[in-house]
């Protein structure tokens, strides 16, 4: 597997996995991304930004994600307490999906583990990641990863996430 930078070309790709994770996530009774997020404009944005990213065997890409080390304003507030300091440096996750001929095989943990190699090879001392409180699928995946959980978080819309993170460097 491989975890890369993706660009335009790679937008059909991406899309089509965003499409089967919303269908997946909806068959699962998660109101998440139920209401055509992430849109084709905040990919475009992203790649853009050099913030998306996607795991890929030669030409087969199989999951996707939008990581990054900028500032996530929806995270100054939190229902709790981060790990770390509210002005560290730290990476986050955001917009994770898989195909759905890979679901299981381990693809949101090998993206969720590169980027936190990037992190420590940067000296960055933590990731931050949020969810549905109905996504218990991702849940675990970070529980098993040894995130912890700190607390809810609301998206602009007002919706809440659980919030949890994870520290890298001692």
């Amino acid at each position: 597997m491989n975890f890369s930078k993706s660009n335009t070309k790679d937008l059909p790709s991406i899309m089509k996995i965003i499409g089967e994770a919303q269908a997946y996530m909806a068959s699962q009774a998660v109101d998440q991304w139920q209401d055509g997020y992430p849109e084709e404009d905040l990919i475009l944005n992203d790649i853009a930004n050099n913030e998306s990213f996607i795991a890929k065997n030669k030409d087969d890409i199989f999951g996707t994600a939008m990581f990054t080390t900028q500032v996530d304003h929806t995270y100054d507030i939190i229902d709790g307490k981060w790990l770390t300091p509210q002005d560290a440096i730290y990476g986050v996750i955001h917009r994770i999906a898989v195909g759905a001929n890979y679901r299981g095989t381990g693809v949101a943990k090998f993206i969720i583990k590169e980027s936190e190699q990037y992190l420590i090879e940067n000296n960055i001392a933590s990731m931050r990641i949020d969810t549905h409180k109905d996504n218990t699928g991702m849940q675990s995946l970070l529980k098993g990863l040894d995130y912890t959980y700190c607390g809810i978080i609301y998206l602009e819309d007002g919706d809440k996430r659980l919030a949890f993170e994870k520290m890298l460097l001692e």
